[in-house]
C-alpha cells in the first residue's frame, strides 16, 4: 500500500505516472497497512469514545423505553434509507472504481470523480425530499399506529421529519471521504465523526440541564422535540462538510457535471445493483426485526425490553469491530482492487488472512468480555437519569446475546472485502439473502414464541448465529473465487489458541467479578468496581495465556511487542 504521507503529488500522476503510480511492491506493504490501519484507529477510538459519552448522556435523557425508541427509531430511518439509496455502492463498489479510474484515466480520474461526486448528490437530495414527504409511511413499516400506540408513532413522524434531511449530509459525507479513501487519505474520515458527538454531546447536556426530563411520550414538549431533532441534522451536517476542506487539499476540486452519458458511470451502476439488492435484504431483515422490538416496546414500555435497548446493546457489541476490523479493510481495500487488478490473486488471500488473525487478537476477547459481563456494562453505562438499574437489565442479557457472534460479523465483514476487490457484487448478495433469511426466520420465532420480556433477547441471539451461518457459507465461496485455499489452517490455528485463551480468561474474570458484586452488593459503585476487577482480571490472564500459546499476532498490537 501506498501510504498517505509518501503518496506521490496528484500532478505528477496526471503527468502520465498511470498505473504504475498505484503499485507496491509485491512482496512487501504489511507494515504500511498496520500504521494506515493504526491512524485510523485512533481516530475511531475517539470517534467512539465520544460516542460512548453521547450515547450514555442520550440514555438519561430519554432512558430505554418507548420514549427512547421514538427517537432512536427516527434517528435510524434516515441512515437505513441512504444505505438503501446509493451508501451501499459508495462504500463496496466505488471504492475499487475510484482506484481503477485515477490509475487508467489520462487526467488521473478527475473528471471521473466530478461527474460521480455531482450523480451522488443528485440523486440524494431528490431521496431526501422524497422521504421527508413520505415520512408517516415509512415510519409505518417499524411500527404499527394503534389506538393504544397513536401518541408514539405520531411522536415518531415528527421526529423523522426532522432527521430525514440527515440522508444527505450522510452522503455528503461518504462521497468525500471515498474520494480521500482513493487518494490513501484516511484520517479525516475517521476524525471528523468526533464533531458529530461533540455538538450532540452539547445538545444532551443542555436538554438534561435546562430542561425537565419526561418519563412519558406524553410528557415530551415542542421545545425538546425542536432541539433534539435539529441538534441532531446539525451535528450530521457539521460531520459532513468538515471533509470538504480536506478534499481540497488532496487535490479533489468540486465542479458540477452532468455529462453522465458515456462517462464509464455505466459500470458503477451496473456493479451498484447487486449492492442496492444486498442493501435491501438487510434492510428487510432490520426493518422484521425492529418492528418485533418495537412491539415489546409497547406491550412493557418502561422496562426498556424493545428497540432501543437492543440498539443500544448492538451499537456497544459493534465497538471493537469498528475500531479494528474497519480500520483495516477501510487501509485494505484498495490494496487489494490493485491486487486484482495486477493478478495477484496470491497476495490478495495473503491480505486477507493476516487481516483475519490481527484483528482476531481483539475481537475474540472482546466477544467473550462481552459475554461475561454484559449485565454490568450496561449497568455502568446507562443506568442513569431517566434509566434505573432494572430497565439497563434487559440491555445486559442482550449484550451477552449478542457476544460471541462479534467472532463471525467480524470475519464475514473482512471475507465479504475479498468479493468487492473484484468487483464481484452478485455473491454478496445471495449471501445476505441466507443470513437475512436465517435471521428474520428466527426473529420471528422469538417473537411469536417468547414472551415480550425476553423475545428481543432472543432475537440477539438470533442475529449472532445467523452471523456464523454467514460467515461459513462466505468463506467456501470466496474460497472458490480466488481458487485456492485461504491459509485456513493457519487462521483456524490462530483462533483456537485465541478462543483458548479467552475462555479461561473469561471464566476467571467472571468469577473474580461475580465475587466483587456479592461482597459489595448495597454500594453504589459496585458494578463499576466488579466490571473493573473482573475485566482487569480477565486481560492479564489472557495475555499471559496468548503469550504461553504463542500467538504471533499478538506482537501487532501497539505496546504489546
Amino acid at each position: 500500500m501506498v501510504e498517505a504521507a509518501s503518496q506521490e503529488p496528484l500532478e505528477q500522476q496526471r503527468a502520465g505516472r498511470g498505473r504504475h503510480a498505484a503499485r507496491r511492491p509485491a512482496g512487501g506493504g504489511g507494515g504500511g497497512l498496520l500504521r494506515s490501519s493504526a491512524l485510523m484507529a485512533v481516530g475511531t477510538v475517539a470517534s467512539r469514545a465520544t460516542g460512548l459519552i453521547r450515547q450514555v448522556l442520550q440514555a438519561a435523557a430519554l432512558g430505554t423505553g418507548l420514549l427512547a425508541t421514538t427517537y432512536n427509531q427516527a434517528n435510524t430511518v434516515p441512515t437505513s434509507l441512504y444505505f438503501l439509496l446509493i451508501g451501499g455502492a459508495l462504500n463496496s463498489v466505488l471504492v475499487p472504481q475510484l482506484v481503477r479510474a485515477r490509475a487508467t484515466h489520462p487526467d488521473g480520474g478527475a473528471a471521473f470523480e466530478q461527474r460521480l461526486v455531482t450523480l451522488v448528490l443528485c440523486v440524494l437530495g431528490a431521496g431526501t425530499a422524497l422521504a421527508v414527504w413520505a415520512a408517516p409511511v415509512i415510519i409505518s413499516l417499524y411500527q404499527r399506529d394503534t389506538p393504544a400506540t397513536h401518541d408514539a408513532f405520531e411522536l415518531t413522524v415528527v421526529f423523522a421529519r426532522f432527521l430525514l434531511p440527515q440522508i444527505f449530509f450522510y452522503g455528503v459525507f461518504s462521497i468525500f471521504g471515498q474520494v480521500l479513501n482513493a487518494r490513501h487519505r484516511f484520517g479525516a474520515m475517521m476524525w471528523t465523526p468526533v464533531l458529530n458527538n461533540v455538538v450532540l454531546i452539547t445538545m444532551f447536556g443542555l436538554y438534561l440541564g435546562l430542561m425537565t426530563v419526561p418519563g412519558q411520550v406524553a410528557d415530551i414538549t415542542g421545545a425538546q422535540v425542536r432541539l433534539l431533532g435539529i441538534g441532531t441534522t446539525v451535528a450530521l451536517t457539521v460531520q459532513a462538510l468538515a471533509l470538504i476542506p480536506y478534499a481540497h487539499a488532496a487535490g479533489f476540486r468540486l465542479r458540477p457535471r452532468f455529462d453522465w452519458r458515456g462517462a464509464g458511470l455505466r459500470k458503477s451502476v451496473s456493479a451498484a445493483r447487486w449492492t442496492l439488492l444486498f442493501v435491501l435484504v438487510n434492510l428487510v431483515a432490520s426493518t422484521v426485526v425492529t418492528r418485533f422490538a418495537s412491539a415489546a416496546d409497547a406491550a412493557l414500555p418502561d422496562s426498556g425490553v424493545g428497540f432501543t435497548a437492543y440498539s443500544y446493546a448492538q451499537q456497544i457489541w459493534t465497538l471493537p469491530q469498528a475500531i479494528v476490523t474497519v480500520s483495516l479493510v477501510t487501509a485494505l481495500l484498495p490494496r487489494m482492487s490493485r491486487a486484482v487488478a495486477e493478478r495477484r490473486v496470491a497476495d490478495l488471500r495473503a491480505d486477507l488472512s493476516r487481516a483475519l488473525r490481527v484483528s482476531g487478537v481483539v475481537i475474540v476477547p472482546a466477544a467473550f468480555f462481552f459475554l461475561a459481563f454484559g449485565p454490568q456494562i450496561a449497568q455502568l453505562l446507562f443506568a442513569h437519569g431517566a434509566a434505573g438499574a432494572a430497565a439497563t437489565a434487559p440491555l445486559g442479557r442482550m449484550l451477552q446475546a449478542f457476544g460471541l457472534g462479534l467472532i463471525p460479523f467480524s470475519a464475514q465483514y473482512l471475507l465479504l472485502r475479498g468479493f468487492y476487490a473484484f468487483e464481484d457484487t452478485r455473491t454478496p448478495f445471495r449471501l445476505a439473502v441466507c443470513v437475512g433469511a436465517v435471521n428474520v426466520a428466527l426473529a420471528t420465532g422469538c417473537h411469536l414464541l417468547l414472551p415480550p420480556r425476553w423475545a428481543v433477547t432472543g432475537m440477539a441471539a438470533a442475529y449472532a448465529v445467523s452471523y456464523g451461518i454467514g460467515m461459513l457459507l462466505t468463506a467456501l465461496r470466496l474460497r472458490r473465487r480466488t481458487g485456492g485455499l485461504l491459509d485456513g489452517r493457519r487462521i483456524c490455528r490462530t483462533y483456537g489458541r485465541l478462543i483458548a485463551a479467552a475462555t479461561s480468561a473469561g471464566t476467571i474474570g467472571w468469577l473474580v467479578a461475580r465475587s466483587c458484586a456479592h461482597g459489595l452488593a448495597a454500594a453504589v459503585w459496585a458494578p463499576a468496581l466488579s466490571l473493573a476487577a473482573g475485566g482487569t482480571t480477565m486481560a492479564l490472564l489472557f495475555l499471559v495465556l496468548a503469550r504461553t500459546l504463542k500467538i504471533a499476532e499478538l506482537r501487532n498490537l501497539p505496546g504489546l511487542r
